[in-house]
Order: C-alpha cells, then structure tokens, then sequence
C-alpha cells in the first residue's frame, strides 16, 4: 500500500491550481528553542492554505459525467474554497455546504471563487449531513476533505516539496484535524526519511486522531472545541487513521492559549498572520522542544492556512501572553488601607505588572486581580505565589482558569446583596450567529431571575456567555432548561475568581 501512495503522490496533477511553496527559517523561534527551525508556508497558496492540493487532485480524477453533474462539499471554510477553486479551473458546477458559524472570510473567498454557498446547521456534521442529501437528490458528487485516497495523495506532495528543498530533519511536526495531511506526508516522509520523527498536533478539545490512537480504533468526540475551526474535527478518517497509525510517531496537543502564542511567534518571524488551525503545528513544537529538552535539532513545521476573521485577531492578541507564559494573572488579598497597593508592588518588585483591578468592598481587605509579566518556560509564577504568601497576603493562581480569563477580569467591581446566598452562575457556549444570543434568552423563558451576565464578541465561531441566576426555590427547572437548549455549559458558582471579586 506504500508503494501505491509514492506513486499516486508523485503522479498528481495538483501544480494546476496548488504552487510549490517556500520554506522559511524561523529566527526567533530558533534562538529561544536552541534549535534549526523551519516554516513550510502553505498559507502562501493561492486560497491560503493546503487544502487545493487534495480537492483538486480528487476532482481532476472524475468521470466526464460526474463532472458534468457537479459536486458537492461540506467545510468550515478552507477545503471549502479548494473544491471552489478546483470547479472554477476544470468548470464544474460546486455546491458549498458551510456551518452559519463559518468566519466570513472563508465564506466570502468561497463565494468569489464562483461556488454556490448554503450555509447550513451550527457545526460541520450538521453541514456533512445536508451535503450528503444532495448526493441523493441531485446526483452530484461528495467531494470529502480528507477520508479518500486521492485528496490524501494530493496533500501528500507538501512532503514532496520538502524532501527536494531540505535535508532530512529530526522532527517534523504537521496539524491534524480529520488526518489528510498529516497521513499524507507521513507516509511520504517516512519512505524518503525513515529516521525522522513525524509528529502530529491537534487542538486539545478536538483530539480526535489521538483519542483514536489511545482507544485502538476510531472514536467519536462529544464535544470538539471550534476556536481552530480549520481542525475541529470529532472523528478521524478510517483510512487517515490507518496511515496515522503506521506512519506517525506521535500526537501531541495544544490549547487555546498556545495556539495564540504560536500566531504571534509566526508574525515576529514572518510577518505572516496564520489562523489558529494554520499555527497549530508550530503550537505543538514549541511544547514538545521544551518538554523534551531539545537542543541543536533540525526541525519543521507546517504553517496550513492563513484565512481568519480580522476580528480574531484581538482576541488572539488578548490570549497570547498567557500562552506564552509571559504572563501570569493572580487573585490577592492586600489590606483595605492607605498605601497597601505601593506596598505589595515592592513585593512585585521590577517586574511589570500588565494589569490591575480593584474597587472598594469593605473596610475588611480588599481582593485584587492583578497580572505580572513573568519569565516563559520558568516557574516564575510559582515564585510569585511564593513571595506574595511570604509577604502575608493570601494569592490564587488564575492564569488557567477561563472563567477568570473570558469573563471575570472585565467585570471586577460589583456584588449584589440582593443575590447574596442563592446566586448559581453558569458559563456557556452558544454558536456566534444573528438571533443566537435571543435563542438563548427565550428558551429560558421569563421564569428566572438574571443576576449578573457577561458576553464579549471576540470574533470566533463561538459566543461565551457567564450569566448568574438568582434562585428562590427549586432549581430543577432551570437545569432542564439548560440540558434542553443543547448548548456546552458548565456550573462555575464555586469559581475561585467569581466568589473574590462578583459573589
């Protein structure tokens, strides 16, 4: 079966539409890993990403009549615009079944490119299904984003690229979300460089590919996190993951914050702006070079895409610090007294305190939210806890906690006595469309008392919400409520940050 995937890599036609694209060296990840570190640039393609590669390839492969007939797809955005720009070169007709949550930039160059867009249901699997409908409707054929051996060979000929423009490297670390890429150049590198290990990455809360490698065969996700819309996949391909399985040497994750940091290490050393999905890989790099204590490796990772909303960009900026541990975030107890601020900033010392918030409580002490620059892949903040505890002040680590981080550090400054004793707060997940948010408000109905809310738009597929019900009786009805809407919630009335600074 190796044999059949060189060949069927080697003999694609994808250069149509696809360009070879360049490796960049990358400075300043370089001098801080005390590594070589390169950039494949596949977000310089003509759509910004891979994914022309292997829609191309399996579209060129079509029967005269199916060709004639059409096609359909279902994406989040980038696959989507290479099935469009594959139909717009070989002129067939392209239907783009894409979830409303879609970023409008994918929607938009999808729409340029000459595809007719249905946006469809609030996540892929939602798209998938409507899109499988026209199969059976109108005949047209499933062009899928990465479970065929054809759109698997076309995604394979980056790992072409490379192998004619480097030499061997130690590592390669490449993005997964369904598995084409990544199966595709795993088999192509393992063949071509046998003692390189090739690493996948995939967002922590959409790990399918490794769920499936831990489990022994596929499984499917529950929930699948959309902040790397390109790779929120919940079930790896059957024939991605059996290539997965004999070519990769290991899967890693990365968080949310991580993929932040990765974006602006790829701007310092670019000028690029990757979308999340595209900097996973160089997420997941950075993580495993200074777990693993690497030094003097020569490694590469894949930049995939490069098509997000500019809106994002202020919540990736917001996030990037703490993924790169630069900062950390702190809930301190100082005295309610002249001068108490000055004296826990000599405690501080010279380190820079990024940000600080507080309002009069009670004569008793006062809690501060307090953010201070710290030195990444140290245990400063550890430190930090450490000596504020020395100086008698009591201190909760917050930098992990994404109820502190999303909600309560904009909103410090307010208790309601009235709520006091039968406040519970919950955060939820809700999908970032027009009449989302009034969705949510009426399934709730008029029965509960809202005490507090917080929402902020931060330009991503997803809406977050805290919101705070005050409860006289029972409160079983409220929890049917929320199990009904359907929308990813968690109680946080017990959250450290929420009883400091709102309870």
């Amino acid at each position: 079966m190796t044999s059949n995937y060189l060949q069927a890599i080697a003999d694609t036609s994808v250069y149509d539409v696809a360009s070879v694209t360049p490796v960049s060296q990358a400075p300043g990840l370089s001098d801080r890993l005390t590594c070589d570190i390169s950039l494949k640039r596949e977000d310089l393609q003509p759509i910004f990403s891979f994914k022309c590669r292997g829609s191309y390839n399996k579209m060129s492969r079509l029967s005269d009549q199916q060709k004639a007939v059409g096609v359909v797809a279902a994406s989040a955005g980038n696959h989507a615009q290479g099935v469009a720009l594959a139909a717009s070169k070989l002129g067939i007709d392209a239907v783009i079944v894409m979830p409303v949550t879609t970023p409008s930039i994918k929607v938009d160059a999808v729409r340029r490119r000459g595809a007719r867009v249905v946006l469809h249901g609030d996540a892929f699997d939602d798209a998938a299904k409507f899109a499988e409908s026209l199969v059976d409707t109108e005949g047209r054929t499933y062009l899928p984003p990465f479970d065929d051996p054809d759109v698997i060979a076309g995604q394979g000929t980056v790992a072409l690229e490379l192998i004619n423009q480097m030499t061997p490297q130690d590592y390669v670390f490449i993005p997964c979300g369904g598995g084409g890429l990544l199966a595709g150049m795993a088999v192509l590198l393992k063949h071509h460089w046998p003692d390189t290990t090739v690493i996948g990455v995939e967002p922590s809360d959409a790990a399918c590919a490794l769920a499936a490698r831990q489990a022994g065969s596929r499984v499917t996700l529950s929930e699948v996190g959309l902040f790397a819309d390109g790779c929120a996949v919940a079930r790896v391909g059957e024939e991605t993951h059996r290539l997965i399985e004999l070519y990769v040497d290991d899967i890693i994750t990365a968080t949310t914050d991580e993929m932040c940091a990765a974006v602006k290490d790829i701007f310092e050393d670019t000028r690029a702006i990757a979308e999340p999905a595209g900097a996973l890989a160089i997420a997941g790099m950075k993580k495993y070079a200074v777990e693993h204590a690497l030094k003097d490796s020569s490694i590469l990772a894949v930049i995939s895409g490069a098509n997000t909303n500019f809106d994002r960009l202020r919540y990736i900026s917001e996030r990037t610090d703490i993924g790169e541990r630069r900062e950390a975030i702190f809930s301190v107890a100082i005295p309610e007294r002249r001068g108490a601020f000055r004296d826990f900033c000599r405690v501080v010392g010279k380190r820079n305190i990024t940000e600080f918030n507080y309002r009069y409580s009670s004569d008793a002490g006062a809690n501060i939210f307090v953010g201070v620059s710290v030195a990444p892949g140290t245990s400063d903040d550890t430190t930090l806890v450490g000596q504020f505890e020395s100086a008698g002040y009591a201190t909760t680590d917050l930098t992990d906690d994404e109820t502190a981080k999303l909600h309560v550090r904009y909103m410090i400054g307010g208790r309601s006595p009235s709520a006091a004793g039968h406040e519970r707060l919950f955060r939820i997940e809700f999908p970032e469309r027009p009449g989302a948010l009034m969705k949510f408000l009426d399934a709730l109905g008029s029965e509960f008392d809202i005490s507090l809310f917080h929402y902020r738009n931060h330009g991503a597929a997803y809406g977050r919400i805290l919101v705070g019900f005050a409860i006289s009786g029972n409160d079983g009805e409220l929890i049917a409520r929320l199990n009904d809407l359907g929308y990813p919630y968690e109680e946080e009335t017990s959250n450290r940050a929420y009883v400091a600074y709102l309870k």
